[in-house]
């Protein structure tokens, strides 16, 4: 196991499973996309707040990054009333 903590996350979408929450969240600064587990279902996002966040990689067979804290972000207070366009779309035609 492993540590992990991300700044500037923004909640994409959550689906509730069995037993356990999928967060898939971008991080605004570097504009990954990460898919986090939330095994205990107890952290709860606003929409629009950006958030800090921190929990244990397991690498056993797949990789799970298991969220164990979470905190607003209080450095980015809230995030930008625009969405920022999904890579391809709205840019420039390829050739």
């Amino acid at each position: 196991m492993f540590n992990f903590s991300a700044n500037h996350l923004l909640l994409l979408s959550r689906t509730e499973c069995r037993g356990f929450a999928v967060l898939v969240m971008r991080d605004d600064s570097t504009r990954r996309v990460y898919r986090l587990y939330d095994f205990t279902n107890s952290h709860h996002f606003t929409p629009g707040q950006y958030y800090c966040v921190s929990g244990k990689v397991n690498s056993a067979d797949k990789l799970y990054l298991a969220v164990e804290s979470v905190k607003p972000d209080t450095k980015h207070a809230s995030a930008p009333t625009v969405p920022a366009p999904v890579d391809g779309v709205g840019g420039r035609p390829m050739r």
